[in-house]
């Protein structure tokens, strides 16, 4: 098996964690308010990396620490988008809308560094607005709350690719640490809004455990570390069409453990959201053959 297959394979296996992810915060969201289960998940995770790579983080700049501050905010909001709108949503709709990054990323870019779209980019806004609207739109032609609330997933996330993007470009800033002490900053955020707003607690099950365990271990600390070391054997576009199965993964999940069903009208606009992803994040590229060397 070569490197870059290896590579792949991983991934996928990262992605599914991320698919998983949403059914095991809803199972674990009864017995945990939002703000403690994302607080748990962070600190854990985040105690976890600091052991294994603690020879990394030993020294660390002040440029990446200041860093870390705002990408922890925005990965503050990301979560507070999915794991708060799964309260009011399905797990298939949260699924699907909280991968709308790979278009608010671009849409945000343009905002912020006038970078113009290019045309694939708008057909893709068509195709995804068209699906949204089918997958989320009641009869009353109005979106579940939910809905809306994940869109902040979605928009959260574009930001912290943003400012990930501009940190790992100072000559200053170490990316790993950056991944770990973002962590670390969300981790404390939510637990200072679980300290005002919540009564924060621990989970009272064995499945509640083991929910909030898989998602702090595998969804988010394995999850992170993985796809660190493994996204430099691999090309962007195989990463971006590997991550556009999270959706896919999370709907067949709620299918069969959760025994949720898409009227005929949703189905075709989950259809329609995965046809704007791939084609967004893989496009002509995915057709073309590399040249030889």
């Amino acid at each position: 098996m070569t490197r870059q297959r290896k590579a792949n394979l991983l991934l996928v296996l990262v992605t599914g964690f991320w698919g998983c992810s949403y059914y095991l915060s809803d199972l674990a969201l009864g017995e945990m308010p939002p703000f403690a289960l994302c607080a748990f998940r962070f600190l854990l995770a985040s105690l976890l990396l600091g052991a294994v790579l603690f020879p990394k983080l030993r020294t660390v700049s002040r440029k990446t620490l200041l860093y870390a501050i705002p990408a922890g905010l925005s990965l503050t909001l990301t979560y507070i988008g999915a794991t708060v709108g799964l309260l009011y949503t399905s797990i298939s709709n949260a699924g699907f809308i909280c991968s709308l990054p790979v278009v608010t990323t671009p849409l945000l870019s343009f905002l912020v560094y006038r970078k113009k779209p290019e045309r694939r980019m708008l057909l893709c806004l068509v195709l995804c607005a068209v699906g949204l609207a089918l997958l989320t739109l009641q009869e009353n032609f109005r979106p579940a709350a939910g809905d809306l609330i994940c869109l902040l997933c979605a928009m959260g996330y574009g930001i912290n690719l943003l400012v990930v993007e501009h940190a790992v470009q100072q000559p200053e800033v170490d990316a790993l640490q950056l991944g770990v002490f973002q962590q670390v900053v969300t981790g404390v955020v939510m637990l200072l809004l679980s300290v005002i707003f919540e009564s924060p607690c621990l989970p009272q099950t064995p499945a509640g455990w083991g929910s909030a365990l898989f998602l702090s271990v595998f969804c988010t600390g394995i999850a992170f570390a993985v796809t660190a070391v493994q996204q430099k054997y691999t090309s962007a576009v195989h990463v971006g069409l590997i991550f556009t199965l999270e959706p896919l993964f999370s709907a067949t999940v709620a299918f069969f453990f959760a025994g949720e069903r898409l009227t005929a009208r949703g189905y075709a606009g989950a259809a329609l959201m995965m046809l704007s992803l791939v084609a967004m994040e893989g496009g002509p590229a995915i057709f073309r053959r590399k040249k030889q060397p």
